[in-house]
């Protein structure tokens, strides 16, 4: 699993870095630590609108997002 940490960036730079990864790794399940709740919005709302499922675990310093791609 690839990990993506975009702690301490403000939006739009944790999109930037996650539409990125999700570019150069087609398929592969990604893991985004995020401080903010918008930055975990926005997140989640670009992995779902590539077909990849959104799990949200809040840690102590914000929130790790799974996303998962759907099968096909």
């Amino acid at each position: 699993m690839i990990e993506i940490d975009a702690r301490g960036l403000s939006c739009p730079v944790p999109v930037v870095k996650t539409q990125k990864a999700l570019d150069q790794n087609p398929g592969e399940r990604l893991a985004v630590l995020v401080e903010s709740e918008v930055s975990r919005e926005n997140v989640s709302r670009l992995a779902r609108s590539r077909g990849y499922s959104v799990k949200v675990e809040p840690v102590p310093d914000g929130y790790r997002l799974e996303l998962t791609p759907a099968r096909s």
